[in-house]
């Protein structure tokens, strides 16, 4: 049957019937795609029959749809159009494994951060009436991106508006990780009751016909039913901020699905359909793993093992050292947004669970959380990727840094990630830091300097970066020596009088590789593992530059305000004239998604 889904206009014409074979078809699809290509698994083999009742419910591409985050579009990518090129999934050069807006029309918004949706699908449809428009604009959101300060800072306001938006809450009881929180348990509530909320529409319509008295007499019994809502539901907060409430409903039942959004388009204002799914569905490793199965990497279908072997990873080298040195010191917390896995921080909470705070999908929070928990003299430390951490600016500038409060932040998955692309790839965690006052800013480069590193901060009692990078070390280097780590001072890996290479973080592994080329050339390179771009080891750098007139600064960050032009200031400030000097890193654009290897072979 898929053969034959071209456009959403070829759901219309399917029965029920059709359409839960279609649905099966469609799992499969996915499953081997992913099996081969990597990507965001469970997740979208929860919103199967959600997706296909949309399409068949709503008229796209003039209706409009946001998903949020974006990582569950995969079944909405199939049925609109791009079934075929599906197979490149994730790929250099194929579709991106996110709804980008230059891919397709069906494509309304790009996503790949959470919480985002309400707000954009707001936007359009303030501009849709404004317009004169009366086209149908939905947000789909899950229940673990509710969490995000920006989610509900949108709810608030949609429910004030009384505009026409449909948000639909996709309800799996997971983000990454379990989610937790206050909204959680309200929703767990909200969960175990019935539909009850479906007749409300059809009794106005009744009532709006009897004469004189049909108006009052509404008005009576939604007294009485908002009473009696408050008995079974209390604290009903989506229809108390403005939303009319629909739900819970099954959301791998087409039928119950459809109806439910067919009731949806009839409500004046702004309508929350409460959608309840598995993660994982369909696929029994994926159901009994969601968390796993959440992004993965290719993997066996049959076993559901990967299919490359899992190594040590900086996130790993991390868990395990802040585990043993919260062991022998308890001042030291761990705060996470929603990825304790992906940040290496399970042991931890299972060896410290009163240290150890999961405060959901809530960059912005967990930092200034952080600062509070560092005033009162706790040492936090507070993982997040790369491209998360651009959520949390602010908080770093007002609540950390201006105090000068000791909350060291742990950088993820800096520099390129891969297939994720744009909205992932971390390139610009060091320029935007940089710019922030009494921040130390540091990136190893190996296992065992991020765990010096780690120690190192405890002493500080100031704010402090680290950056490191998504995997492992490069294999084929080993560096012999680590020298101990002072405030501001670089490691010169290797003497030499030709040619000055300053790399940072896990680019000294490809400083080292270029000094050897060089030497096959007969010139003698001069390594340094800048260590620190903030404070930077001036006088070492300076000493370097003015014996050899020539630098190489090599880094995984983007050009603009990283490394190499914090060497170009160094040039200029202390007057070192008739220097040439290349830059290596990323240029001032978005990089799209391929392999690591690929795209730096593009870039750099």
């Amino acid at each position: 049957m898929l053969e034959n889904i071209n456009s959403p206009k070829d759901l219309k014409d399917l029965n029920i019937k059709d359409k839960y074979k279609l649905s099966q078809e469609i799992r499969d699809y996915i499953i081997k795609v992913v099996s081969e290509n990597g990507g965001h698994l469970a997740s979208n083999l929860g919103v199967v029959e959600l997706t296909l009742a949309i399409h068949s419910v709503f008229n796209m591409p003039e209706d409009k749809i946001v998903w949020d985050v974006g990582h569950q579009s995969y079944v909405h990518k199939i049925i609109t159009g791009r079934r075929e090129e599906f197979k490149t999934l994730r790929k250099l050069n194929g579709i991106s494994g996110f709804p980008k807006i230059n891919e397709s029309e069906y494509d309304n918004f790009n996503t790949g951060h959470s919480s985002t949706s309400i707000s954009a699908a707001l936007g359009m449809a303030r501009a849709r009436d404004i317009k004169g428009n009366n086209n149908q604009i939905i947000a789909v959101i899950g229940d673990g991106a509710l969490t995000g300060g920006m989610a509900l800072e949108a709810l608030n306001d949609a429910g004030f508006s009384n505009t026409k938006i449909t948000v639909i809450l996709n309800d799996n009881e997971m983000s990454i990780s379990k989610n937790i929180g206050g909204l959680n348990r309200f929703l767990s509530k909200l969960r175990t009751k019935k539909l009850y909320t479906r007749s409300n529409i059809s009794v106005k319509k009744i009532f709006n016909k009897i004469p004189i008295i049909g108006k009052p007499l509404i008005k009576i019994i939604q007294r009485i039913k908002r009473s009696m809502k408050q008995l079974i539901i209390p604290k009903m907060f989506f229809e108390d901020i403005g939303f009319t409430y629909l739900g819970p409903v099954d959301g791998h039942n087409i039928e119950m699905l459809e109806d439910i959004l067919k009731l949806s388009k009839q409500v004046e204002g702004p309508v929350l359909i409460h959608v309840l799914t598995k993660k994982g569905k369909g696929y029994k490793i994926a159901e009994e793993k969601p968390d796993k199965f959440h992004a993965t990497s290719p993997f066996d279908i049959q076993t559901g093992k990967t299919k490359k072997e899992k190594k040590d990873d900086y996130s790993k080298i991390f868990g395990n050292k802040l585990l043993e040195i919260a062991q022998n010191d308890n001042r030291i917390v761990a705060v996470t947004a929603s990825m304790k896995d992906g940040t290496g921080l399970t042991k931890f909470q299972q060896e410290f669970p009163k240290r150890f705070f999961d405060v959901g999908i809530a960059e912005q929070h967990a930092l200034t959380m952080a600062a509070g928990m560092a005033k009162e003299g706790m040492i936090p430390f507070v993982p997040i990727y790369s491209s998360f951490y651009q959520r949390a600016y602010d908080q770093v500038i007002h609540d950390i840094a201006i105090q000068n409060l000791p909350v060291i932040m742990c950088v993820d998955r800096a520099g390129i990630v891969g297939a994720d692309g744009e909205t992932h790839q971390g390139i610009l965690d060091m320029a935007f830091f940089r710019l922030v006052p009494n921040l130390v800013i540091m990136a190893p480069k190996d296992f065992k300097e991020l765990e010096d590193m780690l120690e190192f901060a405890i002493k500080l009692n100031k704010p402090v970066v680290i950056r490191y990078p998504r995997g492992g070390e490069n294999e084929d280097i080993k560096f012999e020596k680590c020298d101990k780590i002072n405030l501001g001072k670089a490691e010169i890996l290797k003497q030499g009088n030709d040619i000055s290479i300053i790399a940072i973080g896990n680019k000294v592994a490809k400083a080292m590789e270029i000094a050897e080329n060089y030497k096959e050339e007969g010139k003698n390179v001069e390594v340094i593992n800048a260590r620190f771009i903030k404070p930077l080891d001036v006088e070492t750098i300076k000493k370097s530059i003015e014996k050899t007139k020539k630098v190489i600064t090599i880094e995984d960050g983007t050009k603009i305000n990283g490394l190499g032009t914090a060497i170009k200031e160094l040039i200029v400030d202390e007057k070192i004239s008739d220097v040439e000097i290349e830059i290596q890193a990323y240029p001032d654009e978005f990089i799209k998604h391929g392999t690591v290897q690929e795209l730096e072979k593009i870039y750099t």
